[in-house]
């Protein structure tokens, strides 16, 4: 694929990632893999991807660590390092590039092209690094964050409340020995726009407020109050 050939392509990406690039010599580099840039047949010599790679990586660490840091005031340093870790690793970029159908737009050597390389989950997770990157050269941080976050919230959300899906399973065990107990969730509180929505919960033993938890999810808002009731009973430590 060539770019100069083929600007509707360019579009067409452009429209999918919601950003238009200044300098489209940027873009190529990107989406440029090192068997391509490796092979001397090209005509013209194109720096691979990597070093857009390397400075990528640190772009999304940034924004993914600001926007949990602002959102997920409840947990500690470990859980938001383990929320990070999740987001960030492999196999989610690999899903993320793939909603952009980024493997069809790259610049790959022969070789990995008969081998099926624009479907190779490391080749689309570095690219999607490298794409964020020259977003973030050609454009600055806020066009970045603007990029990233509306694809890679529902990741966080799922890192989120998967850290927390044993505290409801937890609390119902212990309720359950005693049969009469009645445990309930009850949503109090929904508010924020739609694109951001918080909601808050209580869980009730009979009549008795347990705990009470918030957040981005009815889900994860659930979790929380049962780990506040875990706290308050003395099943989990105050710091968990």
């Amino acid at each position: 694929m060539s770019f100069n050939k083929e600007p509707k392509a360019m579009e067409l990406l452009e429209n999918r990632m919601g950003y238009s690039f200044k300098n489209n010599a940027i873009l190529k580099k990107a989406l440029t893999h090192s068997s391509y840039s490796n092979e001397v047949k090209h005509k013209e010599k194109t720096d691979c991807n990597e070093r857009l790679e390397f400075l990528g990586d640190s772009v999304l660490s940034v924004i993914v660590s600001e926007f949990i840091y602002k959102n997920y005031k409840q947990f500690n340093e470990g859980i938001l390092t383990r929320i990070r870790a999740t987001v960030v690793c492999e196999g989610s970029l690999y899903e993320l590039s793939s909603k952009l159908e980024l493997g069809s737009f790259m610049y790959l050597g022969h070789g990995e092209l008969i081998s099926e390389g624009r479907k190779r989950k490391s080749i689309l997770a570095d690219a999607f690094e490298a794409l964020l990157a020259a977003i973030y050269l050609d454009g600055g941080m806020e066009k970045a964050r603007k990029f990233l976050l509306p694809l890679i919230k529902p990741e966080i959300e799922k890192a989120a409340t998967g850290l927390n899906e044993d505290y409801k399973s937890l609390l119902q065990k212990i309720v359950q020995q005693t049969p009469e107990e009645l445990l309930e969730y009850t949503l109090v509180r929904e508010e924020g726009p739609p694109h951001d929505r918080y909601f808050t919960f209580n869980v009730m033993l009979n009549t008795n407020l347990l705990g009470t938890g918030r957040g981005r999810s009815k889900r994860e808002a659930e979790q929380l109050a049962a780990q506040e009731a875990l706290k308050l009973l003395g099943i989990i430590d105050e710091e968990s």
